[in-house]
């Protein structure tokens, strides 16, 4: 996917929400629509089934699965799917986003704020992690694609006016920033942060790469597993992590 291929997606699937749906009725699923566009215009190469199971996109490339969330829901599928072809898992980080507040009464929605936060690299890891045991497999490709979006959440949580333990409502991308393939384990190397010292713990990898402590320690683990990084001793309670050599790729 690129920047023109994005606007074409987004323009397709809000004109068709304008007609029929509008904000918040699509639930999760604009985000989704969006990319699914966004990779394939071409709606007869959308839900086709295979062994059993319905893949989003099935084209000269392989198939192609957009997931927004719920990795564990994939691993049957990537099972069925990665004995017959290749297969990519698209997923989307908001690097960008904007926040707004719908009154679950009223339905009246707040202006939007920036969220002071931005997405990152690392934060894939939280869902990745659940497909591990397929990481490393010759046939399955993973995008990460960062995007500016527009988040908007039901005001009917706890604390804070409602915002705590609220429920999303619906997310609708902006702008295209952006999109890192990863097709070769050496790839993983992407989810380093700079300024990790030699060797590191857990802690030290959380404040390089400054993100919350459940991406951390998937980030690490994952990491782990797939040889990126290895364990070299202990500091205390604490595992010492040192970066491994690169292998040489083969022409």
């Amino acid at each position: 996917m690129n920047e023109e291929t994005f606007k074409q997606a987004c323009r397709r699937v809000r004109d068709g929400n304008q007609q029929a749906l509008g904000i918040g009725t699509l639930g999760e699923k604009t985000l989704h629509a969006v990319l699914k566009y966004g990779y394939e215009p071409q709606e007869e190469n959308h839900e086709t089934k295979i062994g059993g199971y319905v893949a989003d996109i099935v084209g000269e490339n392989g198939i192609i699965e957009i997931q927004t969330q719920g990795f564990d829901r994939l691993r049957k599928k990537l099972s069925a799917f990665l004995e017959v072809c290749d297969v990519t898992v698209v997923y989307p980080v908001a690097a960008v986003k904007w926040l707004s507040w719908i009154d679950s009464e009223t339905g009246a929605i707040s202006p939007r704020r920036k969220s002071p936060r931005r997405g990152k690299l690392q934060d894939s890891c939280t869902e990745f992690y659940k497909i591990r045991n397929f990481l490393g497999h010759p046939r399955l490709h993973l995008k990460i694609v960062l995007l500016e979006l527009e988040e908007y959440r039901y005001q009917n949580g706890w604390g804070n006016g409602g915002k705590r333990g609220s429920a999303r409502c619906d997310r609708i991308p902006i702008s295209f920033l952006g999109e890192i393939s990863l097709d070769r384990l050496e790839d993983y190397r992407i989810l380093l942060p700079r300024g990790l010292p030699t060797p590191f713990t857990t802690a030290d990898f959380r404040k390089a790469a400054a993100i919350p402590p459940k991406a951390t320690q998937c980030t690490v683990n994952l990491l782990y597993r797939l040889g990126i990084i290895q364990r070299v001793g202990k500091q205390g309670r604490c595992f010492l992590y040192e970066i491994t050599a690169k292998k040489e790729v083969t022409p």
